[in-house]
């Protein structure tokens, strides 16, 4: 196994661990021509091996399910910016019950919020819709917009984990049939409402002691997520076949963009 795996390597201040046998090449053909076409050959060389070394750091580190700093062994050092001790009404929280306790009441204002759900009796009524049972296609459809870099949720999920799942006809039909339950029972199970929230520093901030400088985010088991994607998908269309949202409205809604804010509200300006 030694002579098999081994390989003898020649250890100076210039070693690189992505460096490979064919950027040496690359090197020694340059080297011998002087030309531009070699010395951009071995730029795309030396790129290529960079690229294949760190991924393959990466997924090494990933199939052992360590957390990524693992990974500042073999990286630079980063200058991380200046963070002091978040202040909530003056006061420091110095301790992990007084974080924990101002992160939850400044992202989750909301949290048991009174709703008077009588403003619904306002709205005109609508004539009752069929909801039609899923499709494949729209499974298929909707995972197939989804990034396979976009983090995953508590079960390590990720996207191309379901875009080989669904390729199944079974597997595919078990989650259509998951979706078709939800809507008949009205009922959303718990497992698609665990959630890791990470709450990440605002980039570019003078100073990082002001709840203001952090973002959440929440992190949603990525089956779920794929469910809402297709009910999301089916309303939109329904709700904008049957007039339903007013001409207004551009706020989540497809092919509507800041753009067309814009123009509107230069339209209504102009307009007087």
């Amino acid at each position: 196994m030694w002579s098999k795996n081994a390989k003898k390597s020649r250890i100076s201040k210039h070693s690189k661990q992505w460096w490979s046998n064919l950027c040496s090449m690359a090197l020694n053909n340059y080297r011998s021509s002087r030309s531009q076409e070699n010395w951009k050959s071995f730029k795309t060389t030396v790129k290529e091996a960079k690229r294949s070394f760190f991924d393959s750091k990466i997924q090494e580190i990933a199939n052992k399910s360590q957390g990524p700093w693992e990974l500042m062994n073999w990286v630079k050092k980063r200058k991380l910016p200046a963070t002091k001790a978040i202040k909530f009404n003056d006061i420091p929280c110095l301790l992990p019950e007084s974080l924990w306790h101002t992160l939850h009441n400044s992202f989750n204002t909301a949290l048991h919020r009174q709703v008077n759900p009588s403003v619904l009796n306002k709205v005109e009524r609508k004539l009752h819709q069929t909801w039609s049972p899923f499709s494949r296609f729209e499974f298929v459809s909707a995972i197939s917009k989804c990034v396979d870099s976009s983090a995953p949720g508590p079960d390590k999920m990720m996207w191309h984990h379901w875009k080989l799942i669904i390729k199944n006809d079974k597997c595919l039909s078990k989650i259509i049939n998951v979706a078709e339950a939800c809507i008949d029972l009205g009922h959303w199970p718990k497992y698609f409402k665990v959630s890791t929230t990470v709450v990440i520093p605002k980039p570019n901030k003078t100073s990082y002691d002001n709840l203001k400088a952090f973002r959440p985010i929440v992190l949603l088991n990525t089956l779920g997520k794929l469910i809402e994607k297709v009910i999301a998908e089916r309303l939109q269309h329904l709700v904008a076949s049957n007039d339903f949202v007013h001409l207004s409205q551009l706020g989540g809604l497809k092919f509507k963009s800041t753009t067309d804010a814009g123009v509107a509200l230069t339209h209504i300006i102009c307009s007087g």
